[in-house]
């Protein structure tokens, strides 16, 4: 019986390959681009700068406890123990979890998603770094926060989709993502959650959208010269790779892959028009 090819894992993988030899960490998150010029060289430096800014949203106080929602490849949780805290991750994929254990030997590790998470609360803090859009709303914030302990905060960095965005049967295939901002606000309050602290980052973080779509036009344009070759010299070949690449992928997934590889609609502009990107602290409200 033929398994299903693991597109996503390979993808994970291969994606993580490449940071990792590019900037030496397996950091697949924004970076901070103020005051950088917007270069490959620049990528490490300005994910640091993003990572320096998470961390400031966090209590100030030391030793705490950390439920790490999403986490990666574990690059955060390795940072934040060697603050001195200490750091539960959860992560749904198989292949994450074990790049989690190799990277941050020091957290515990759940493989599961967050909806089916029962470790044991209470934490400090709940920490979302853009894995918040992918988690029912609701979900994210009631659960998140009946797990905190005292005096303990959520903490979300994230997109979330402005008011220009209807859709994408409505207004297409957009980059970033996430819940509206607007129900976000509504669901916060309605949980009576108060937002401690919001900042606004989503100029500062636009560019690693035009840096992200150089870098797979640099092997789309690899690979359409790869097929030309193929085509004039090694027909035969090519309709093999063909053949199997079909068998490998549905049509909209390959057509959906050399949009990204040879397309220029994904945009920093057009990510400020849908997106807003958000670093938030919420406190459950204190009653007198």
């Amino acid at each position: 019986m033929s398994k299903k090819l693991d597109t996503r894992a390979i993808g994970l993988d291969v994606g993580l390959s490449f940071v990792r030899w590019l900037t030496g960490a397996e950091n697949l998150h924004y970076g901070l681009w103020t005051g950088l010029d917007v270069t490959a060289a620049n990528l490490r430096v300005a994910q640091e700068a993003y990572t320096q800014k998470l961390f400031a949203m966090l209590p100030d106080r030391p030793g705490l406890r950390i439920l790490d929602i999403g986490g990666g490849a574990g690059e955060t949780a390795r940072k934040l123990i060697a603050l001195g805290h200490s750091v539960d991750i959860v992560v749904p994929s198989s292949f994450l979890a074990g790049r989690c254990r190799e990277t941050a030997p020091g957290a515990t590790v759940h493989e599961m998603m967050f909806e089916d998470f029962q470790g044991a609360a209470p934490f400090d803090v709940c920490l979302f770094s853009e894995s918040f859009q992918y988690i029912p709303l609701h979900k994210a914030l009631g659960k998140s926060a009946e797990m905190l302990a005292p005096g303990g905060a959520i903490v979300i960095a994230d997109c979330f989709r402005t008011d220009a965005y209807q859709g994408r049967k409505v207004t297409g295939p957009k980059p970033g993502g996430g819940h509206k901002l607007v129900k976000f606000r509504e669901a916060a309050e309605a949980m009576e959650l108060a937002i401690d602290h919001e900042e606004d980052i989503t100029e500062a973080v636009a560019p690693s959208i035009d840096l992200e779509q150089a870098l797979f036009n640099v092997f789309g344009h690899g690979i359409t010269r790869i097929d030309e070759e193929l085509q004039a010299k090694k027909p035969a070949a090519r309709w093999m790779l063909t053949r199997v690449l079909r068998l490998a992928m549905s049509a909209p997934k390959r057509a959906a892959l050399m949009d990204r590889l040879t397309g220029a609609e994904r945009t920093s502009e057009e990510f400020l028009t849908y997106n807003r990107y958000m670093m938030l602290r919420l406190c459950p409200v204190r009653r007198v």
